[in-house]
């Protein structure tokens, strides 16, 4: 009987171990109880070689000296084969295995595995299960035996640009969504569901602040799906939106907040921000110039000569209304931009069948920015690039997604391997690079993006710039929380504005959310609520996120969501609630289908 105490570690095995760990092997595999005959035919595949053990990545397990587990990892990336994992039968039981597997696993994603077979006994199938592996096929080993073949997923380290973001660890996240986009929107307008999001850019928040009171369950579902200990939210600060204001007019929770060695990361820089958590010089500054959509666009020009496949729609300003009513009468389709548009409200597609042009001009008389309509259709019609740029000014790619928008209305993302055409992803990589380098010389430092719109020919076409936390950045975050906890690279998708059907009491939400997840759950998908408090609105909706590891996974769970929650509008129909917002969509940006003529 081995020593059960003192700390179990893991090291490297030595090549002269290699004939005690083939007996280690040995021993394991006769605890199932298996007759001479059977062990007598596996001696050899399951010997480990002196000159094999280096090349098989072998790891041991002891304790006080004394070894009590193996594992090999093999193979060449991208795709490798766990071949061994052994532990002796008095450790068994006592979480040997599991710290092996996780170890190996671990290593190989950071050699850049993307997928693990195992050919499992098949009594350790259930431990492979309960890791997180799936059952593939199932291997014949002999004529009375067959062996479940299943497939794991080595876990991906953590992204640069994550680490960059969260300085490292922990940060305490602040939803000022509304007081963000009220400084160009002429002033704060109640809170913002999209406050919410900020709970999903990082790992577990040190702290969580949002304006609009969340309920328990949600913070404890969300908690239980990506791995968080308990997490301390506050919320319900700020019914008119302005939660700086308010931290600030809390001088407890204001000095709790600014003394932490947690960075504090608002959704969006602001002035009434600054007393919490100062900015770096020039950010600032550098939000307000180019979340213009005047000074994006000379930003794009000035950069898209060096890079083939970008195309710049032309723009002009229209200074008065009677200019706009001739431009708009011209016959051809346009777009029209405020210089600061945040929300949507800011960007308008008028074509010749837009009805009342004249009254429209009236509307929008006074310096509007008018630009060319890109046309283009076809399944990457809107991707997004991502990045983050750090304290030195480097900037860290975080991805290309493939935007859902309706008119100028955005309603979610989807990103993962692949979602977007492989020439597409370089050109957006390129471009939406070359433009945070320009952005980190003007003084900026943080989250960014680059929104495109993609032309008949291919060409993209770059439409604005957010210099923020946006909606896709949630579901990039999300992706690296999964791909974290359970390997792989995953598809995530956002849906921001999903019809809830009908309000729902506080519980009764709850247990409708447990029942949509469960049946995700079943499809091999994972759902979590992202926009919990527009479910009690007079038009409620939820905002959703769907983990799954294939495109088709994904596409059944949105349809499990979409249809159970419209099955709660049927339930209520004869109340004739309409779904329909007399105010019209919030929109939260401008997403323009455009593209060049």
């Amino acid at each position: 009987m081995s020593d059960l105490t003192g700390p179990v570690k893991l090291r490297a095995a030595r090549p002269d171990e290699a004939e005690a760990l083939s007996g280690l092997t040995m021993r394991s595999k006769a605890y199932w109880g298996y007759d001479e005959a059977f062990l007598a035919g596996c001696r050899d595949e399951l010997r480990l070689r002196r000159g094999e053990v280096v090349e098989r990545r072998t790891v041991v397990a002891e304790r006080n000296g004394v070894v009590l587990g193996v594992a090999t990892f093999e193979g060449d990336p991208p795709e490798g084969e766990l071949g061994l994992l052994f532990v002796e039968p008095d450790a068994m039981g006592r979480g040997v295995g599991r710290m092996l597997y996780q170890h190996v696993m671990e290593a190989a994603g950071r050699l850049g595995f993307t997928r693990a077979t195992i050919e499992s006994d098949p009594n350790a199938e259930g431990f492979y299960l309960a890791m997180g592996a799936q059952r593939h096929t199932v291997a014949q080993q002999d004529a009375d035996r067959a062996l479940p073949v299943l497939v794991a997923w080595p876990v991906r380290p953590e992204p640069s640009w994550s680490v960059v973001w969260n300085a490292g660890g922990p940060a305490v996240r602040v939803g000022n969504v509304a007081e963000f986009n009220g400084q160009f929107a002429g002033g704060v307008r109640g809170p913002d569901h999209y406050s919410c999001l900020a709970a999903f850019c990082g790992p577990r928040p040190a702290i969580l602040v949002l304006p609009q009171q969340v309920g328990d369950w949600w913070v404890r579902d969300i908690s239980a799906a990506l791995g968080w200990s308990d997490v301390e939210v506050i919320s319900g600060i700020a019914g008119d939106g302005r939660v700086s204001e308010a931290i600030v007019a809390r001088a407890e929770l204001w000095e709790r907040l600014a003394s932490r060695a947690a960075p504090v990361l608002p959704w969006g820089r602001t002035a009434a921000f600054e007393p919490i958590a100062a900015s770096p010089g020039g950010v600032l500054a550098a939000i307000r110039r180019y979340e213009s959509k005047r000074h994006a666009h000379a930003l794009f020009r000035a950069l898209a000569s060096e890079h083939p496949g970008i195309v710049v729609p032309a723009q002009r300003q229209v200074g008065s209304r009677r200019a706009l009513a001739r431009e708009l009468a011209g016959g051809t389709r346009v777009v029209l931009k405020r210089e600061y548009g945040v929300g949507g409200s800011g960007t308008l597609i008028v074509s010749p069948e837009t009805e009342g042009l004249r009254a429209l001009a009236r509307r929008w008389a006074g310096d509007v920015l008018l630009e060319e309509y890109v046309e283009g259709p076809g399944p990457y019609r809107n991707p997004t690039f991502d990045a983050v740029i750090d304290s030195d000014g480097e900037v860290h790619p975080v991805g290309v997604g493939l935007m859902d928008v309706e008119e100028t209305s955005y309603r979610g993302v989807t990103v993962g391997p692949g979602v977007l055409a492989e020439p597409l992803t370089d050109t957006a990589v390129r471009f939406g690079g070359a433009v945070g380098r320009a952005l980190a010389q003007e003084g900026y430092r943080g989250w960014y993006d680059v929104d495109f719109v993609t032309d008949r020919s291919g060409r993209l076409a770059p439409v604005e710039i957010n210099l923020r936390l946006t909606g896709p950045a949630v579901a990039f975050h999300l992706q690296a929380a999964f791909d974290r906890l359970r390997g792989g690279c995953h598809f995530v998708r956002t849906l921001d504005r999903l019809p809830l059907g009908a309000r729902l009491p506080a519980g009764a939400l709850r247990e409708h959310v447990a029942r949509t997840a469960q049946r995700c759950r079943v499809l091999g998908a994972s759902l979590l609520v992202t926009i919990p408090t527009a479910a009690f609105d007079p038009v409620p909706y939820l905002g959703v996120a769907i983990a799954a590891r294939t495109r088709r996974i994904l596409e059944e769970a949105e349809n499990v969501v979409r249809g159970a929650n419209a099955a709660l509008g049927e339930m209520f129909g004869d109340l004739e609630v309409s779904l329909r917002d007399p105010r019209g969509p919030r929109r939260r940006r401008a997403r323009p289908r455009r593209s060049s003529t």
